[in-house]
C-alpha cells in the first residue's frame, strides 16, 4: 500500500513538474506502451489460435491509445503551430480511424503500423526538445547590469 502511494505521488509530481514538451513525450510513451500491450495480447497461443477471452483487454488498450491521441489532438496550437499543427491533426485523425478499424478487426498489421509511427513521432519530439533545451543552456544570459 505504501509503495503504491509513493509511486502514485512520484508520477503525479513528475507530471506536474514536466515541461510541455516532456508531457508530449510522456503521452507518446503511454500510447506506445498501450499499443505494445494490445499487440502482446493479440498474439496467438501455442496452437496458433487467438484467445477470444482477451478481446476486452485488447480493446481497452487500443481505446486508451485513442484517448491519448485525442489528447494530443486537442493540445495542438494552430496559431503558433501553423502547417505543422494542421498536419499533425490530420495524422492524429488518421491514427484514430485506423485504430478504430484495427480494434474492430483485431488487425495486428494496422496496430503495428500505428505503433511504429507513434514511436517515430516520439523520437522526433525527443530530438526537438533536446535541441531546444541545449540551445537554452548555451544561450548567453542577458539581463540588467546592476554593477553600473
Amino acid at each position: 500500500m505504501a509503495i503504491t502511494n509513493a509511486l502514485s505521488a512520484y508520477r503525479e509530481t513528475r507530471i506536474k513538474t514536466a515541461s510541455q514538451g516532456q508531457l508530449v513525450i510522456m503521452l507518446y510513451d503511454e500510447a506506445v506502451k498501450h499499443l505494445d500491450r494490445g499487440l502482446e495480447l493479440l498474439g496467438t497461443d501455442a496452437s496458433g489460435k487467438k484467445d477470444p477471452g482477451k478481446i476486452e483487454k485488447i480493446s481497452k488498450s487500443i481505446l486508451k491509445t485513442q484517448e491519448i491521441i485525442t489528447e494530443l489532438m486537442v493540445s495542438l496550437d494552430f496559431e503558433q503551430g501553423g502547417d505543422i499543427a494542421k498536419n499533425l491533426f490530420s495524422l492524429y485523425t488518421w491514427f484514430n480511424r485506423e485504430l478504430l478499424e484495427a480494434n474492430v478487426k483485431q488487425d495486428v498489421r494496422r496496430i503495428t503500423i500505428i505503433r511504429n509511427m507513434v514511436n517515430e513521432l516520439r523520437g522526433a519530439w525527443a530530438e526537438i526538445i533536446a535541441k531546444t533545451s541545449a540551445e537554452m543552456v548555451n544561450r548567453p544570459v542577458s539581463g540588467v547590469n546592476i554593477a553600473g
